[in-house]
C-alpha cells in the first residue's frame, strides 16, 4: 500500500519537476528573480523526490 503511495506521489512529482525543468531551459523566465524562483522550486521537487524513494526503501527492507 504505502510502496503504491510512494510510486504515485514519485511520478507526479517527477513529471512536475520535469515541466519546470523545460520552463528553465526554454527561457520562460523574465527575470532573475523568476529564475531564483523556479530553480528553488525544481530544487525542493528533487529534495522531495529523494526523501520519498529512501523512505520508500526503508519500508521495503522493514518488510523484508
Amino acid at each position: 500500500m504505502i510502496q503504491d503511495f510512494a510510486r504515485v506521489l514519485r511520478e507526479q512529482i517527477r513529471s512536475d519537476l520535469n515541466n519546470y525543468a523545460d520552463d528553465l531551459a526554454g527561457g520562460s523566465c523574465q527575470s532573475f528573480e523568476q529564475y531564483q524562483k523556479l530553480c528553488g522550486v525544481i530544487q525542493g521537487l528533487a529534495m522531495a523526490e529523494r526523501y520519498i524513494i529512501d523512505l520508500a526503501e526503508k519500508v521495503e527492507k522493514a518488510d523484508e
